[in-house]
Order: C-alpha cells, then sequence, then structure tokens
C-alpha cells in the first residue's frame, strides 16, 4: 500500500466504493460511501472537485474506470486503491 494512499485516507479523503449495493452489503471500509460505477457518471456532479478521493471495488478494475471520469472531469485528487480492504488503514 503506498504511502500517498495511507495518508490520504488518515487525512480525511472520501472513500468511494464503487461495487453494487449487494457487494458493498457483503462488507466495505465503513468510512467509505457507495456509488455503483453503473451510475457514478450521473453522481460525479454532486461530488466537490477540490477534494481528495480514494476510489475502491473488488479488483481495481472498476474504480480505474471511476478514477478516470473523475480525472477527465477535472477533480484533481484521486486515488484507486484496488480492492476495498486496501482502505482499510
Amino acid at each position: 500500500m503506498s504511502t500517498q494512499l495511507i495518508n490520504l485516507i488518515k487525512n480525511g479523503a472520501t472513500i468511494i466504493d464503487v461495487r453494487t449495493p449487494g457487494e458493498f452489503a457483503e462488507g466495505c471500509n465503513p468510512k467509505s460511501i457507495n456509488i455503483p460505477l453503473d451510475v457514478f457518471p450521473q453522481k460525479l456532479a454532486t461530488l466537490a472537485p477540490d477534494r481528495n478521493y480514494v476510489l475502491c471495488c473488488a479488483s481495481g478494475g472498476r474504480s480505474q474506470m471511476a478514477a478516470s471520469l473523475m480525472k477527465g472531469g477535472g477533480f484533481k485528487v484521486v486515488v484507486n486503491a484496488g480492492p476495498w480492504q486496501n482502505t482499510l488503514v
């Protein structure tokens, strides 16, 4: 796990889990919010571009897609943590 990821989480970055609600209910970081990838593009406008974000999912694929959407949308600090367990710092 990278030092940047640990520091972001410890300093209050918003953790977004992009798995389905069912997957999220089976286990998650209690500090994370669930925005499933299939609705992520529509929810992007509700997020503040000046905050720090850590994205996660089951393996890192879906969170990488969400991270790319955010970076393309002008979000500055976006880190893909990969599996959600990596956000348990």
